[in-house]
Formats: C-alpha cells, sequence, structure tokens
C-alpha cells in the first residue's frame, strides 16, 4: 500500500478526541520526564508540513513522533519517513495509527545515542532529499540541533517545534537581550525563519511555555571560515560565559586566567580586529567572532607553550 493509496477515510490524530482515545485504548499517559506533549492542532501541524517543502520523493526524519499525529500528515507528503521514538510505550499506538502507510519505519531509540550517518544511510540510501520535521522535547532541544547539525547530514532544512524563547534565541540578530552562543551556532550553519507561533493550548497536556516553529535552511557552506571551527565556538561560548563582562575580560578568563600578564597583549589584538575591549559579546557579528577567533589562536598557542 503506498502512501496516497489508503489514508483518506482514516480519521486524523490530531484531534483532541483522537488524541485522547487513543491515550485510553492503549493506557498511554504522557510522561513528563521526555517531555511528552502531544499536538492537537491540525492547522499547526499542517504548517510544520508545509514549512518542510516536501516533494513525493523527498526523505524525512521525525524525532518524537509521539502518538503519530505529525508523523501521518508527513506520510502523505513524502515518500520515505523515518521515525526515531524513545518511549517504547508509544509504539502499539503508533503501529495502530501508521497501519494505512508503508513508506514509514519505525525506530527504536535515543536519537542523541544513534550514529547518524549510519542511521542515513541504513533508511535514507538512494534518498537525494532528505529533511528533519518533527515536534522536539523541549528539554533537550539543543543538544538535538546541535547533534544534526554538527553530524554533517546531508539535509536540506531542518523544521522544528520549540519553545518560544529558543526559537527567538536561534533567530536572533546581534545586540539584543536573546542573541548568544545558540545564536551563532545554529546561523553558522543555517538560515533561520519563525514559521508560526504555537500557543500552549493546542497541546496535552499543555506546556508551561508558548511554542514555536522554527525553519533552519541548511547553508551549502557554513557562514564564515575560520581557521579553526571547535576553537571558533570556543571563543564564542566564552564571549557569553558572563553577559555582564565585556569581552576582554571573558576571554581573560577563558584563555589566560593563568597567564595575566598578556592582559594588554590581548586587548591590542582585540583592538586590531576592529573591536573596542569595553564591548560585549552580545554586540559582536559573527564576522567579528570569526576573525577574532583566527587571531586569537596563535596567541592561545604560544601561550600554552
Amino acid at each position: 500500500m503506498s502512501a496516497a493509496s489508503d489514508h483518506r477515510n482514516v480519521p486524523a490524530v490530531s484531534t483532541p478526541k483522537r488524541t485522547r482515545e487513543l491515550m485510553e485504548r492503549y493506557g498511554i499517559s504522557a510522561k513528563k520526564s521526555l517531555g511528552q506533549n502531544f499536538l492537537i492542532d491540525q492547522n499547526i501541524l499542517q504548517k510544520i508540513v508545509d514549512a518542510a517543502e516536501l516533494a513525493p520523493d523527498s526523505g524525512v526524519l521525525e524525532i518524537g513522533p509521539g502518538l503519530g499525529a505529525l508523523t501521518e500528515k508527513l506520510a502523505q507528503a513524502a515518500g520515505t519517513v523515518v521515525a526515531v521514538e524513545i518511549d517504547h510505550r508509544l509504539f502499539p499506538a503508533l503501529r495502530d495509527v501508521l497501519a494505512p502507510f508503508d513508506n514509514v519505519r519505525l525506530v527504536h531509540g535515543n536519537i542523541l545515542e544513534m550514529d547518524l550517518p549510519a542511521l542515513f544511510q541504513e533508511h535514507f540510501r538512494g534518498v537525494r532529499d532528505v529533511r528533519v520535521a518533527a515536534n522536539l522535547p523541549y528539554y533537550i532541544t539543543t543538544p538535538i540541533l546541535m547533534k544534526l547539525l554538527e553530524s554533517a547530514l546531508p539535509l536540506a532544512c531542518i523544521v522544528v517545534m520549540v519553545q518560544k524563547e529558543v526559537a527567538e534565541r536561534m533567530s536572533a540578530a546581534p545586540g539584543g537581550k536573546d542573541y548568544g552562543s545558540l545564536s551563532i551556532a545554529v546561523q553558522y550553519y543555517c538560515e533561520t525563519d519563525v514559521v508560526a507561533h504555537v500557543p500552549k493550548t493546542v497541546f496535552i497536556p499543555a506546556p508551561g511555555v508558548d511554542s514555536a516553529v522554527i525553519r533552519l535552511r541548511m547553508r551549502r557552506k557554513p557562514a564564515v571560515e575560520v581557521r579553526d571551527v571547535r576553537f571558533f565556538f570556543d571563543v564564542v561560548q566564552a564571549s557569553f560565559a558572563q553577559r555582564r563582562k565585556t569581552i576582554h575580560n571573558n576571554l581573560l578568563a577563558r584563555f589566560f586566567a593563568k597567564s595575566p600578564e598578556w592582559k594588554p597583549r590581548v586587548a591590542e589584538l582585540l583592538q586590531e580586529c576592529g573591536i573596542d575591549p569595553g564591548r560585549r559579546g552580545e554586540t559582536l557579528t559573527m564576522a567579528e567572532f570569526a576573525a577574532l577567533s583566527d587571531r586569537l589562536l596563535d596567541l592561545v598557542k604560544a601561550e600554552k607553550r
């Protein structure tokens, strides 16, 4: 049976009534420890699917399918759907909901512990266009996203539901309170676009925060070129370690804590990069961080000698 052949008469999971019926039938209660909140708004689900811009031959990785509300919509739009779920209790309900579709593969496991290139090799071999679409558990949103971004996967885009505050941080520009190391980490790999704001009332159970759907379009190459990517992110992290401190003091604390004699040279280096040592990390652009990390790398190596 194909993805398009027999879904028209299947009642959607994404209604309060069907969600509660499934939970009751299979004895499921949402696990707070896993950040489970089941989405019950078809309009929001459709916005996620639309934002993913799927084609009939697209592949989709879904993380945390829950009861399959998003999964069934993805199965109707894409050629291959791989849904990774950590909670074994949900599999009987998922198999029930997804029975009409032969293009969905359920995988039991913790996405953070998986070899993602191997997962792609096994399930998306021959699929040229692969995307991620998911309603992510809020307590591990950042680790999941960073694993996806750092694994060098052949992804076109990532469309995820996240906590509204996290979406704002991911898409923030320099100079504001939301701009930080997460903004730079995400924007280094992606172009960001907040697709929709989602109230807490469209989930069972309702979370304590509002949400947002954000689309991350993968860049063909990173936003900036740097000599050492790991060191670049070390510099970024250090610059936001204490937001009220100047970038000069944050860099000293991170890289030269045992060598106070380097303090004047670090100030000089910042000025050579066109950066006032009295500025705070939140005011620097990614290009400024790139230039700074490239120059600082030699200084840190010299200090360690």
